[in-house]
């Protein structure tokens, strides 16, 4: 049995809310699948070690467009796959599903507006597999660093974020840590990219530079064996915080411009904070970062913590 599985949105929080659903359409068929994924996804990094992948086929910009439809027509086709579970209401993806000979084809209703990425996930495979599946990520990993100090709290941090209006102030996470460092030893992990070098660099310059480390300059899959033995991730919504969940992580996620019900309540292991106001109703345009209360996120942090 040859399953194609076609998940083309590009985050990485994405890709961890739809890995329960791979996994469970996997162990129905006792089957390791393909999927079909998009680079900004990072599924061949945060996938390597998962028996129920196969094989991940990256869907590029040469895929785009009429010639690119030929050629991802092509490109399935010659893997003769017997099925395939596209989480998407793209007529675009069907089409080519049909034209690469694939004989049966499970998709979201064609044209369907926007709802509930977790919900629409859930309710689809459930309803073609005939099992209930948790909505709680599992990401498996081979390497997993066990030479953490356990006389420290190591911190996942999440300062980085997709977008300005989505990022809590540098200087909040500094205080914060600053007082989260009275009352533990702790080191923190940067969890940001090259883009963010300005925000790690005025966070270490305020700590001992020992208790930081950044990552930077770091592969997602060279920082998951590091999540994976931190005790928390703080920080905000972005996908680290997806991959702490998914690495059984507890996760303090603030959240002040993207939508809370979609991407804060699909796991027990998130503890969220909106800014003042909101009761799970932050959306895309709440523009809500001067709002967060530094006292509740303080709080919650020593709770996760302790």
């Amino acid at each position: 049995m040859k399953i194609l599985i076609v998940q083309q949105r590009y985050g990485i929080g994405d890709m961890v809310i739809f890995l329960p659903y791979i996994q469970a359409i996997s162990k129905k068929f006792n089957s390791p699948v393909s999927l079909l994924a998009k680079e900004t996804s990072k599924a061949k990094d945060i996938l390597e070690d998962d028996s129920s992948i196969d094989e991940i086929i990256i869907l590029d910009k040469n895929k785009d467009g009429l010639s690119g439809f030929f050629k991802l027509k092509k490109e399935l086709k010659k893997r003769n796959f017997d099925k395939v579970f596209i989480f998407n209401s793209s007529l675009r993806y069907n089409l080519i599903a049909r034209f690469a000979g694939i004989k049966s084809i499970y998709q979201y209703p064609l044209f369907r507006s926007k709802d509930n990425i977790v919900h629409s996930a859930k309710n689809f495979i459930e309803d073609k597999i005939h099992q209930v599946v948790s909505t709680e990520p599992n990401l498996k990993i081979k390497n997993k660093d066990k030479n953490f100090d356990k006389n420290f709290k190591h911190i996942c941090l999440g300062i980085s974020a997709s977008g300005p209006t989505k990022r809590w102030a540098i200087d909040n996470y500094i205080k914060l840590c600053k007082e989260l460092a009275e009352k533990n030893k702790c080191k923190f992990y940067l969890a940001g990219g090259l883009n963010d070098a300005e925000l790690i660099n005025r966070f270490k310059n305020s700590f001992h530079n020992k208790n930081c480390i950044s990552f930077e300059k770091l592969s997602i899959k060279e920082t998951l064996p590091i999540i994976k033995n931190c005790n928390c991730y703080i920080g905000n919504d972005t996908g680290f915080m997806h991959l702490a969940v998914a690495l059984g992580i507890k996760s303090l996620a603030l959240f002040m411009d993207s939508p809370v019900k979609a991407y804060g309540k699909y796991s027990s292991r998130i503890k969220v904070v909106e800014p003042k106001g909101e009761n799970n109703t932050t959306t895309h345009n709440t523009l809500g970062k001067d709002k967060i209360s530094f006292e509740e996120v303080l709080s919650k942090a020593n709770e996760i913590l302790s």
